[in-house]
């Protein structure tokens, strides 16, 4: 490949990155949006990489062929660092990235193998605790958030912090949003924990194996109300970091307004998941709206 046909390729791989993320997580594409210039490549990317693997299982007609599709992203993790050419769209330009900015391949290879080792559990096998879904949110949406830090040069533990808090706050309420999904896929409220489920009578226990029985919609609403509540926690102790978080990581940590905004949706439907006003706009409000509140964010650079 000549270098005109190169260059016109990977052009084409990161307009493809920006559609992808516009197509399926478009909260996050306004707020990459508001990042300076030089960054937007790169988290775009990152963030169409994350596209990839959250829907690996959701698109795939068997879920024996989704889990091949993130042992496929596995590979094509260790094959960019040896500089290999993938022959995918997403794969070229974080490819691309991960030559021109040095991102850690560990954060990478842990978001997709919590992702494998979510999709290896069985629909009715619940986690034990909210600890083990705030680590799940940690691995899948977290590192995001540190590699896009680090692509633009930011380095600083107080943003990383941040980030942390960030991620497991906006990760565990996409988890819940996504509860009527999973419910309807597979018949299983797959990322309820046992105990948070125990604490509200949801349990149940049948033929040796614990099931969630959906016998009390109130019941699930305190559920999703004490996870709700651990989220917000994380949203908080995000923003008491924000007098030391250099002004520079502001923009890439913007990802607390929509998590926020879902948070506030879930409130007002007294955090019934099945609510369909959290299917509205974006999140649940206007999209004029949500774009307004980015906006003021980021002028004022806040998260």
């Amino acid at each position: 490949m000549n270098g005109a046909s190169a260059s016109s390729s990977l052009r084409s791989a990161f307009s493809y990155c920006v559609q992808q993320v516009r197509n399926y997580d478009y909260h996050h594409y306004l707020c990459l949006l508001e990042l300076p210039p030089h960054m937007r490549k790169a988290a775009f990317a990152l963030r169409a990489f994350n596209v990839e693997t959250a829907r690996a299982m959701d698109v795939a007609s068997d879920p024996r062929i989704g889990l091949m599709r993130l042992v496929w992203w596995q590979e094509a993790i260790d094959k960019m660092y040896t500089k290999k050419l993938i022959e995918h769209p997403t794969a070229q330009a974080l490819s691309s990235v991960i030559l021109e900015n040095k991102i850690s391949k560990g954060w990478l290879k842990r978001s997709v193998e919590a992702r494998i080792n979510d999709a290896r559990r069985e629909a009715s096998e619940l986690p034990e605790t909210i600890e083990e879904l705030e680590k799940y949110a940690e691995d899948t949406v977290s590192t995001i958030l540190y590699m896009t830090l680090q692509a633009g040069g930011i380095r600083s533990t107080v943003a990383d912090h941040a980030a942390s808090h960030i991620g497991k706050a906006s990760g565990l309420l996409l988890l819940l949003k996504s509860l009527p999904y999973h419910a309807n896929r597979n018949r299983h409220f797959s990322y309820i924990p046992a105990k948070v489920a125990a604490n509200h009578d949801l349990l149940m226990k049948e033929g040796g194996q614990s099931e969630i029985h959906l016998d009390s919609r109130e019941r699930l609403c305190d559920a999703v109300f004490e996870m709700a509540s651990v989220a917000s926690v994380h949203l908080q102790k995000a923003r008491d970091l924000a007098g030391t978080v250099p002004a520079e990581a502001c923009p890439v940590l913007l990802q607390a307004v929509p998590a926020q905004v879902l948070l506030d949706s879930l409130s007002r439907v007294q955090f019934d998941v099945f609510d369909p006003r959290l299917s509205r706009g974006i999140l649940g409000i206007p999209p004029l709206w949500y774009q307004l509140k980015l906006k003021w964010y980021s002028l004022r650079g806040k998260y």
